[in-house]
């Protein structure tokens, strides 16, 4: 009776998978709270203002570094982590989930983007920390600052989406490349904030543990009850299985 190597190394890989997943999590959380605790104690005030004022003319604090066209480049980048388009994504997404019979997982997504809008609007109300106002603000904004939304909205939708595409696929590079990708757009968007004016960087930093913290959360509760949720349903499973003999080709 041979061992299986590839079914070990299919359930190694789902293992250190989950233990990625919780030390993000982890680490999501406690860097969070690390930030909360010294924007408080008015230990960030050297790094948020040094940062902000590294991004505009010294002469001209209205005036951001760089070229025109980076300034439009920032407001269009940072309009995708805007509630709008996120949700736009969102409902795309979940009509293919629905289409494709993966109700489960359309719910989870779901969940997840609702629950981290309540729990930003939540943590805002609790800081009360308002906007800079160190440099002029390149859009209008008038709600609170602590964490960024932005940041934190675009890092719970790209973070869900890119893990649960990388999930259902086979090949390594790709897998890479899409969670590079959901990396990329999360880290963009919360660059163009503090480019812009309309957040200090602890906001962002606070944003992006929250929002890590938050998306990998609701990826593991997908991941352990996956099989509660999906027996007896037409739900399919997350990852594809082998092809049956009379499945067209």
């Amino acid at each position: 009776m041979g061992f299986d190597f590839k079914a070990m190394s299919k359930g190694a890989l789902r293992e250190v998978g989950l233990v990625l997943a919780l030390l993000v999590m982890a680490g999501g959380i406690l860097g969070f709270l690390a930030v909360a605790e010294e924007m408080r104690a008015g230990e960030l005030e050297a790094f948020d203002t040094g940062i902000l004022l590294a991004l505009r003319n010294p002469a001209d604090l209205a005036d951001p570094i760089g070229p025109r066209w980076l300034e439009i480049v920032m407001r269009d980048i940072t309009s995708l982590g805007s509630i709008p388009v996120l949700a736009l994504i969102i409902m795309v997404v979940i009509g293919y989930l629905v289409l494709v019979h993966k109700r489960a997982i359309a719910v989870l997504l779901t969940v997840s983007m609702g629950g981290g809008l309540l729990l930003g609007h939540l943590l805002k109300l609790g800081f009360d920390r308002p906007r800079p106002d160190l440099v002029a603000h390149l859009v209008d904004i008038h709600s609170l600052s602590f964490p960024s939304s932005h940041a934190m909205l675009s890092a719970i939708t790209y973070l869900t989406i890119g893990v649960l595409l990388a999930r259902v696929e086979k090949r390594r590079v790709v897998r890479l490349y899409i969670l590079a990708v959901a990396v990329g757009l999360t880290l963009l968007v919360g660059l163009s904030r503090l480019y812009l004016g309309v957040h200090w960087p602890s906001d962002v930093l606070a944003g992006w543990c929250a929002g890590a913290a938050w998306a990998m959360a609701c990826w593991l509760v997908l991941v352990l009850a996956q099989g509660r949720w999906l027996a007896g349903s037409d739900d399919a499973p997350l990852e594809p299985g082998p092809r049956s003999a009379v499945e067209p080709r």
